[in-house]
């Protein structure tokens, strides 16, 4: 899956992920290769990646919004 993770100000992370973990308004979530299409706002607290390497990467977010369709994920933020 492709990822963009992106604010105002600049993009903060952009590459391939296995796994990804959101902590959307209702809780969190995960998305995974061939997720359903999927729009969400995000709340408070931490994004977690695991790209192709195994290599984890956390985010700590105030809020935002993501959009997964076709394996392409942008994920919105106010601030990180």
């Amino acid at each position: 899956m492709f990822l963009e993770i992106i604010t105002p100000d600049k993009k903060i992370f952009e590459g391939e992920a296995k796994r990804i973990r959101l902590p959307g308004s209702n809780g969190l979530f995960e998305i995974l290769t061939n997720h359903a299409p999927i729009i969400s706002t995000l709340a408070k607290g931490t994004i977690r990646v695991i790209d192709t390497d195994n290599k984890k990467h956390k985010f700590e977010v105030e809020g935002g919004v993501v959009e997964n369709k076709r394996n392409k994920i942008i994920v919105l933020l106010e601030s990180v």
